[in-house]
C-alpha cells in the first residue's frame, strides 16, 4: 500500500474503479487469475466509459500543475524557431526541403529546380519568404484538416520529379491509404490503395511498389502497381508466409536493383530484381539461415557490379564482405572488407559511385569511416581504398549519415548530435575532406530573454558496476551550476530492447528540466545496442532480467553516491521500456518519487500468449515464446509487471500514457495495469488515454508540445524541481 495514494489525501477525487470479471489464464499447468482481461473489449461501452473516467480523474488530480505545464509549453515555444526550413537535399533535378510556419501544426514539402548540375552547394532558402521558383508540393496542414489525428507514412517522389506517392493514417492504427499526386498539375490521380504499410518505392515514373499488412499488422506482401490501372490488377511480387518474418522493399542507391527484404528479429533474407533487364525475375541472393542476419547493397568495383554484404555469420558484431553480382554462393566465400571485432559493432555501409561510408558503433557512440575509391585508368572505374575516421572534437557526440540520396554525389552529408549542442549538419568533400557546416539547429532565447548557451550545460559519461560485474554506461546531462556531489533531482531514463541505442541528441524540452536543476540520466542498459550485439543479446529472452537489474543498480549507485535521493528521483520509460518501468515499480518502487510509463508494454506474458494479436509472433524472437516453452513462460512470469503486482510492495505515484488506437502496445495493457495496481496495492496511479491516436501519441507539433509539457510538469512536481535555477 502506498502511503500517499489518493484514498488517503484530503479532498482528493475518488479514483475510478474497474469492475472485476473472473477469468483464469491457463498454460502449462499454471493458472493466473486475471480479473481485468475484459478491458480488452475495445468497443464495449463500459470500457470506453472507464477510459473517459480515468482521463477526467487524471485531469482533476493534476489541476495544480496547470501553471507549470503552461510555463513549460511557453519555454519550448519561445525557444523553437517556429517558422523555419530544413537543409535542402539534392535528388534528380530538384533540391527538396521542408518548411514549418508559426501557428501551424504540420510541415510543408517544398522544392526548387536544380539550376546547375555541377553545383552541390545547397541553395540559400529564406526561412520566411519563398523563392519565385519554389513549389510547395505537399502541405500536411491542408491534408490534416477535418481529422483529429493525422500521420504521414510514405512521401516518395519519382526521380524525374513528376509524381508523388504519399500515404496517410487518420486513426493512429498505422494502416495507410496510399495515393499518387501529379506534381505538374497538383492534382491527385484516381489511384488509391488502402490498408498498406508505411513506405512506397518508385521505379521510373509509373511503377510503384508497396507493402500490404496482414491481420496481425505484419507487412507480409510486396505488390507492384502501375499508375493508371485498377488496384485489382496489381501484381503480387513477394509473399512472406512465415509469421516470424516481415518484409521491406526499396532500390539500391545506384537505381540498378530492386531489393525485397524479409527478416525476423534474428534472421534475414534478400531477393533482388535487375531493373536494367526487362526480362529479369526476382532472384534470391542467399537463403535464410536461422540466427544469421545479412543485408546487401550494390557497388561498382573495378568496373564490375558487386554486392557488399553486412552479416553476422562469423561474429555477433558483424563484418562486411563482397563478391560479384551473380557469384554469391555463401557468406563464407566473400572477400572480407571490414572484419569482425569484439569491441566494434558494424552497423552498415552506405555505397556511392566513388566512395563508401562505413557506419559502426564504438565506445557506445555512433561513428563513421569514409573510404574514397581509387580512380583507375579506365573511365568510371574505381578500386577499393582505406577507411578514414570522420572526426569531430566534442567527446560525447554521435555522427551519422543523413540526406545522402545521390549516387554520384561528391560530398558526404553527416549529422552531428550532442546532448548539449544543438544538432548540426555538415557536408564533407570526398576529395579534400573539408567539413562545411551547412545548418545548425537554432535555439531562441527563453521567455525571459535569456539567450541559449551550450556552455551552460554539461554532459558526461559514468560507468556503474552492475551486480554481476558488467560495466553499465550512464549519460549524465545537467546545468553547469549543478553540483553532482550533492543530492539533486534526477530523471532516470531507460529503454533496453531491440538493440536500440539511446544516442546523444539535443532536446529543447530537456532544457526545461535542466534549467530547474534536474540531472537527466540515461541508463544504457543491456537489451540496447550501445555496447555491441552481445550487450543486446544479454538483455533479451532468457536474459531480460539484466535490463531490469542494470537500471535498479544504477539507481542505487546514484543514491549511494549522494547524487540524489529516493524522494527526488523519477523514472521514465516507454513502449518496450514499459516492461522496465513496471518491473522496477514492483521490485524497486521505494527508490523513486514517481514513475512515468509511456505506451507501456506492461502485460507481456498475456500478449505473448496470444499469437492472434498484432505482432505477437514476430516478437517471440525478442521476448521468447511462452506459448510453447514452459521455461520461457516461467521466466517471463517472474518479471512481467502485471503478473507481479502485489499488496506487499511499495509503489510510488505512477503516470501511464497510452493511445486508444495503438496497434503495437494495446491500450488494454496500461488500463489493466492501472486497475490492478489500485485494487491490489492501493497504488496512486494516473492513466491518460488519447482517444484518437496510436503508438506515436498525438499528432501535430503544438499538440505534442502540450502533451510533453503535461508529462514534464508531472515529473518535475514529483522531483520537487518546479522552480527555475535563475
Amino acid at each position: 500500500m502506498n502511503s500517499d495514494s489518493p484514498q488517503h489525501q484530503p479532498n482528493s477525487p475518488a479514483a475510478p474503479v474497474a469492475k472485476k470479471v473472473p477469468y483464469v489464464r491457463s498454460f502449462h499447468g499454471r493458472d493466473f487469475a486475471d480479473d481485468y482481461e475484459w478491458l480488452r473489449e475495445k468497443e464495449n461501452p463500459e470500457v470506453q466509459q472507464l477510459l473517459r473516467e480515468e482521463n477526467e480523474y487524471t485531469s482533476a488530480r493534476t489541476t495544480h500543475l496547470k501553471p507549470l505545464e503552461k510555463a513549460i509549453f511557453s519555454e519550448v515555444k519561445a525557444r523553437v524557431q517556429e517558422t523555419d526550413k530544413s537543409l535542402p537535399v539534392r535528388s534528380g533535378n530538384y533540391w527538396y526541403f521542408g518548411r514549418t510556419q508559426e501557428g501551424k501544426s504540420y510541415g510543408q514539402m517544398c522544392r526548387i529546380p536544380l539550376l546547375d548540375a555541377n553545383s552541390w552547394q545547397p541553395p540559400e532558402i529564406h526561412p520566411e519568404h519563398p523563392a519565385d521558383n519554389e513549389q510547395v508540393f505537399f502541405d500536411a496542414n491542408l491534408e490534416a484538416e477535418g481529422h483529429e489525428f493525422f500521420s504521414l507514412g510514405a512521401a516518395s517522389v519519382t526521380l524525374d520529379g513528376t509524381r508523388l506517392a504519399y500515404s496517410t493514417d487518420t486513426t493512429g492504427d498505422e494502416r495507410f491509404l496510399l495515393r499518387v499526386r501529379d506534381l505538374q498539375t497538383g492534382e491527385d490521380l484516381p489511384d488509391e490503395i488502402p490498408g498498406v504499410s508505411h513506405g512506397a518505392t518508385w521505379v521510373g515514373n509509373d511503377t510503384l511498389y508497396y507493402q500490404r499488412v496482414d491481420e496481425a499488422w505484419r507487412p507480409h506482401e510486396v505488390w507492384k502497381h502501375t499508375v493508371g490501372t485498377p488496384v485489382e490488377q496489381d501484381e503480387l511480387i513477394y509473399r512472406e508466409d512465415d509469421e516470424h518474418f516481415w518484409t521491406g522493399v526499396g532500390t539500391t542507391r545506384s537505381e540498378r536493383y530492386l531489393v525485397v527484404f524479409s527478416g525476423s528479429k534474428i534472421t534475414s533474407e534478400m531477393h533482388y530484381l535487375d531493373l536494367h533487364d526487362d526480362s529479369a525475375e526476382l532472384q534470391l541472393l542467399l537463403p535464410r539461415e536461422s540466427g544469421v542476419e545479412y543485408g546487401a547493397d550494390h557497388g561498382i568495383i573495378d568496373g564490375e557490379d558487386y554486392w557488399l554484404i553486412t552479416h553476422n555469420k562469423n561474429g555477433v558484431n558483424s563484418e562486411i564482405g563482397y563478391a560479384p553480382v551473380g557469384q554469391v554462393n555463401s557468406l563464407d566465400d566473400l572477400t572480407v572488407l571490414v572484419p569482425h571485432r569484439d569491441d566494434v559493432r558494424v552497423e552498415g555501409l552506405e555505397i556511392f559511385s566513388d566512395h563508401l561510408l562505413l557506419e559502426v558503433r564504438e565506445n557506445a557512440l555512433e561513428t563513421l569511416y569514409l573510404m574514397v575509391l581509387q580512380q583507375n585508368a579506365e573511365p568510371d572505374s574505381y578500386s577499393l581504398g582505406e577507411f578514414q575516421k570522420v572526426e569531430f572534437a566534442e567527446e560525447l557526440v554521435g555522427v551519422n549519415a543523413t540526406g545522402n540520396s545521390e549516387w554520384d554525389s561528391p560530398v558526404v552529408r553527416v549529422g552531428v548530435s550532442s546532448f548539449t549542442q544543438p544538432a548540426q549538419i555538415y557536408d564533407i568533400s570526398v576529395e579534400t575532406g573539408e567539413k562545411i557546416l551547412r545548418k545548425q539547429q537554432e535555439v531562441l532565447p527563453a521567455p525571459d530573454g535569456t539567450p541559449f548557451s551550450a556552455e551552460s550545460y554539461r554532459a558526461q559519461r559514468e560507468w556503474v558496476t552492475a551486480r554481476d560485474g558488467a560495466q553499465v554506461p550512464v549519460s549524465l546531462i545537467h546545468h553547469a551550476d549543478v553540483d553532482l556531489s550533492k543530492a539533486n533531482p534526477v530523471l532516470l531514463y531507460g529503454y533496453g530492447a531491440y538493440e536500440a541505442s539511446m544516442d546523444p541528441g539535443f532536446s529543447i524540452f530537456r532544457l526545461s528540466m535542466l534549467d530547474r536543476g534536474v540531472v537527466y540520466a540515461i541508463v544504457h542498459i543491456r537489451g540496447g545496442g550501445e555496447m555491441g550485439r552481445a550487450w543486446y543479446d544479454n538483455g533479451k529472452g532468457l536474459h531480460k532480467r539484466n535490463t531490469i537489474t542494470d537500471f535498479i543498480d544504477v539507481a542505487d549507485h546514484l543514491i549511494a553516491e549522494g547524487m540524489t535521493t529516493p524522494q527526488q528521483m523519477v523514472a521514465e520509460g516507454g513502449s518496450a521500456g514499459g516492461i522496465l518501468m513496471g518491473a522496477i515499480a514492483n521490485e524497486a518502487g521505494d527508490r523513486f518519487a514517481g514513475i512515468e510509463a509511456i505506451v507501456p508494454f506492461v502485460d507481456p506474458l498475456t500478449t505473448m500468449l496470444k499469437p492472434e494479436l498484432p505482432l505477437t509472433v514476430t516478437e517471440w524472437d525478442e521476448w521468447g515464446n511462452p506459448y510453447e516453452d514452459v521455461e520461457v513462460y516461467d521466466y517471463m512470469a517472474s518479471y512481467a509487471p502485471y503478473d507481479n503486482v502485489s499488496a506487499d510492495k511499495t509503489y510510488p505515484p505512477i503516470l501511464a500514457i497510452c493511445g486508444l488506437n495503438d496497434t503495437r502496445v494495446l491500450y488494454v495493457e496500461p488500463a489493466k495495469w492501472t486497475a490492478k495496481l489500485r485494487a491490489v496495492a492501493g497504488a496512486d496511479v494516473l492513466l491518460k488515454t488519447d482517444m484518437t491516436s496510436g503508438h506515436g501519441g498525438v499528432s501535430g507539433r503544438y499538440e505534442r508540445w502540450e502533451q510533453a509539457a503535461f508529462e514534464t510538469a508531472w515529473e518535475l512536481d514529483r522531483m520537487g524541481a518546479t522552480e527555475l535555477l535563475r
